[in-house]
């Protein structure tokens, strides 16, 4: 089988997250299939909500079109390392694969901070692979960020 990455989907997303005035992260679900059955960017300030990061949507998402809480076999693609939030919920949809761009040294919670997937409370652990398109990535935050200060 060929190696197919979804992640121009979520740099697709990001990019409108910051048309939005929202932090640039963009997430994909594909399913074990190759389909993308869901997508977003964040919408935390859109939403009043601070757990609508692009991640948690595209679950919700992804999740109410399987009709299931659990997503086995699914992909996730996202712009930006999860936080530990996102990590979780990844975990509890027992995701099978997340692939990420950049690494997020202030808020991530899987290769950063408390490192979700390593802790003995967290009961499945999906393949993680980073760095994908992480140039991309992050020029769209530090864009975004230099626009603001």
């Amino acid at each position: 089988m060929v190696f197919t990455s979804f992640m121009d989907q979520a740099l697709e997303e990001a990019r409108a997250a910051a048309r939005r005035g929202e932090v640039p992260v963009g997430a994909v679900v594909v399913s074990p299939e190759g389909r993308v059955v869901a997508r977003a960017g964040n919408r935390t300030r859109e939403l009043s909500d601070p757990t609508a990061h692009a991640e948690i949507l595209a679950l919700r998402a992804a999740c109410a079109a399987a009709g299931s809480e659990r997503l086995p076999g699914h992909d996730l693609y996202v712009t930006l390392e999860p936080c530990p939030m996102c990590a979780a919920a990844l975990s509890n949809a027992r995701i099978a694969r997340i692939y990420y761009g950049a690494s997020d040294p202030k808020s991530g919670g899987v290769a950063q901070g408390p490192r979700i997937f390593a802790h003995p409370q967290c009961h499945h652990v999906p393949e993680v692979y980073d760095g994908i398109a992480a140039a991309e990535a992050e020029r769209l935050l530090k864009m975004f960020f230099a626009e603001r200060r």
